[in-house]
């Protein structure tokens, strides 16, 4: 019974670094950043 729950609990944490590393790898996934720009009037009397 202990050997089968210390399998378990080594699959899990094998699988959850498989995730962390393909978080770390795939994660950041942001856009490319480009220029913007925009008229602004002001009203100064």
């Amino acid at each position: 019974m202990i050997g089968r729950l210390l399998k378990f609990v080594v699959v899990i944490a094998v699988l959850g670094a498989l995730g962390l590393m393909g978080y770390a790898y795939l994660g950041d996934l942001a856009p490319e950043p480009s220029r913007q720009s925009l008229t602004v009037t002001l009203d100064a009397e």
